[in-house]
């Protein structure tokens, strides 16, 4: 399975292209606007997602909501691109008219300045329109593909956030939800997609403080995936764990600057006694562990727990306060420029990186797996299943 997403944040259509899906994966349109409804909303989000409602079209690849195992085409229409028509045109030579809405004053933290360099462009708007977060939405309709392909075998995933900014709820309540089904009913239920209403309280006061301070806050989104199968990914090789492919799916993201399994950054400060999980069998599970402080993987495998993925999310570069800068055409000291924003994107943030995983779980259960049929696939997974349990 391979993807490839296109667009401009003001452009008139949003693409992805999938290739690798199985024939026969019985999908619809909803259950894709499902997902790309849930990215955007949440709390600190911007004007922007007044404007467009993202609806997906199947181009090719799907016929009568099953798919043909051929390349899939998703698309998104950008409803904000009739106000950019003219700006954004494709076939009109540039002209006063056009590029009123040049960008030359680059953001800090953003991709304007090192992109404009590196592409030798000298509107900078040449890079925010495909640097932007909007080509978020597509990796998101590639992701609720790969979630319903995950379902047909038993494996769900879920995004949540943990933290915005100071305030931050308590994971320790986790342990009392047996299944991700019943946490996503805790998390969806809040505007700030957290796990319990005092913190989500807490996350509406510091965003309100933050855009009356015309600032951006940042914060910590975790992922978690249950029913993968065991021994997906390797240990042969570093670009074949699967651990280290999620890793760099994250990061990947607009944004997103860090990521850890498990316990984390929070193993470095105990001893091996408390973070390594320990093993046990019975004749009904066959090998499991005890705990989870490895976030579900070992020498780059799936070891059939849960998987823990957490990303930490910067502040979001554009600030109605804007920030020290410097014109790129006469070099003279000025204020960065201001786009449209978010005071913060974390509660979607939490939506893209639940996709980026399902993403790379679809991956390697597609690499592990006979590809070509649903059906056959879903055989070899539960022959593959009890052999593994038999062990």
């Amino acid at each position: 399975m391979r993807y490839v997403t296109a667009g401009e944040s003001h452009g008139p259509e949003e693409i992805a292209v999938i290739e690798g899906i199985p024939a026969g994966l019985h999908i619809t349109q909803e259950d894709v606007n499902q997902q790309l409804a849930r990215r955007q909303k949440g709390y600190g989000r911007g004007d922007r997602q007044k404007i467009e409602t993202d609806q997906v079209t199947f181009l090719t690849g799907v016929r009568h909501q099953v798919t043909l195992g051929s390349p899939i085409t998703l698309n998104v229409h950008n409803d904000d691109h009739n106000n950019w028509s003219k700006i954004m045109a494709p076939n009109t030579p540039a002209n006063d008219e056009n590029t009123l809405r040049k960008v030359l004053r680059p953001r800090p933290g953003h991709a304007d300045l090192v992109g404009g360099i590196k592409y030798r462009h000298h509107d900078l708007r040449n890079v925010l329109e495909r640097s932007s977060a909007r080509e978020t939405t597509m990796r998101v309709a590639v992701g609720a593909v790969a979630k319903k392909l995950l379902s047909e075998i038993g494996v769900d995933v879920h995004g949540f956030v943990v933290n915005v900014g100071p305030a931050k709820t308590d994971l320790a309540q986790l342990e009392q939800y047996k299944t991700l089904a019943e946490l996503r009913e805790v998390t969806e239920s809040f505007d700030t997609r957290t796990l319990d209403q005092a913190t989500d309280d807490e996350i509406k006061t510091v965003i309100d403080q933050t855009k009356k301070n015309a600032n951006t806050v940042g914060g910590t989104v975790q992922v978690m995936a249950t029913g993968m199968p065991v021994g997906l990914g390797s240990y042969v090789s570093a670009d074949t764990k699967l651990d280290a492919k999620i890793a760099s799916a994250i990061v990947g993201i607009n944004a997103f600057k860090g990521v850890e399994f498990g316990g984390g950054f929070g193993n470095a400060e105990k001893y091996g006694d408390q973070v390594m999980d320990e093993i046990f069998w019975s004749e009904e599970k066959g090998f499991y562990r005890g705990s989870d402080n490895l976030g579900g993987f070992e020498g780059g495998m799936t070891t059939g727990g849960a998987i823990i993925v957490r990303g930490v999310v910067k502040p979001i570069p554009t600030l109605y306060r804007p920030m020290q800068s410097v014109d790129i055409d006469t070099h003279q000291d000025h204020k960065a420029s201001i786009e449209r924003s978010d005071t913060t994107a974390v509660t979607a943030a939490a939506v893209i990186a639940e996709a980026m995983v399902a993403i790379e779980l679809a991956k390697a259960v597609l690499d592990k797996f006979d590809a070509d049929n649903i059906e056959r696939m879903k055989e070899q997974v539960a022959v593959y299943r009890q052999e593994t349990q038999q062990f």
